[in-house]
């Protein structure tokens, strides 16, 4: 079987389990068998794949089929450019978070930001993606998650940001032993109803997925602990889910009368972002 055999083979088996995008998870999981980039994979269609290459391609293949995610079949997720290792003990990196990432890049760019925390930070995508282009800025990441900690640890050694970061588990701000200037939190925002409807439950943890009867139960208690942990002339953002929009601004209307608020969409249209800036 050759690349292009083993790729059209693959492409049509997930197409006709209506999995998404089926070209693409079909090469990622035969990149990861042969350990060769996109470029090398394509350069060389009638490469023919030894029988033990093969199986173990079938292998993972079934294991997609199974509704496994390709991200923790091959332990890999890109993220804002790099590379990120993932294990099920953290939440899969969606796109969607990289709009937090650019307003926080802008808001440190053209603000007096020193020190950013990022809550609920899993695998530690948005807090390293932070890192690699701040590079005089403290940066804390906290999770309640000890087993998170360690794949975040993991991955900023990988890019050797060792004291760049600070990881930190404790409960939301809990941990912070100072206020930062910054704070950016990807929570749990699915409902409870929804959970199950999720095209990864039962191989995400629930911990990093659920938010409660409304989804909003840990971006309630976030916003609510802010006023400690939050400088004055701070900044906030917020990843929420879809019609999560009226209910978060109200409340942090709330909380910060004052404050700035505002909503930016995702590249479907959906209102993603929440930016709130303290006055």
């Amino acid at each position: 079987m050759t690349v292009k055999q083993a790729l059209s083979h693959a492409r049509e088996m997930l197409a006709n389990q209506n999995i998404e995008d089926p070209a693409l998870e079909t090469e990622l999981l035969l990149r990861h068998v042969l350990r060769k980039s996109r470029a090398e994979l394509l350069s060389e269609p009638d490469h023919e794949l030894s029988p033990a290459e093969v199986e173990t391609f079938l292998i993972l293949v079934n294991r997609r089929l199974n509704g496994e995610p390709t991200a923790y079949i091959t332990g890999h997720r890109e993220f804002y450019g790099h590379d990120f290792h993932v294990n099920p003990t953290v939440l899969i990196p969606r796109p969607e978070s990289e709009l937090l990432v650019e307003r926080a890049l802008q808001l440190a760019h053209s603000h007096n930001i020193s020190t950013i925390a990022d809550i609920g930070t899993g695998c530690g995508a948005i807090a390293i993606s932070l890192a690699l282009d701040l590079h005089d800025v403290e940066i804390y990441a906290t999770d309640i998650s000890r087993s998170a900690l360690e794949v975040a640890r993991f991955n900023y050694q990988q890019y050797d940001l060792t004291g760049r970061i600070c990881l930190l588990e404790g409960n939301m701000l809990d941990p912070l032993p100072r206020p930062v200037d910054l704070i950016t939190a990807n929570l749990p925002y699915v409902t409870d109803a929804e959970l199950t409807r999720v095209n990864t439950f039962g191989f995400e943890p629930s911990l990093a997925l659920n938010g409660g009867p409304d989804g909003l139960d840990k971006i309630s208690l976030l916003c609510r602990q802010t006023h400690e942990k939050l400088c004055q002339s701070g900044y906030l953002l917020l990843e929420i889910g879809q019609g999560q929009r009226k209910t978060v601004c109200t409340l942090l209307r709330d909380l910060f009368p004052l404050a700035d608020i505002e909503v930016i969409p995702d590249l479907s249209g959906i209102d993603r972002v929440v930016s709130l800036s303290l006055p």
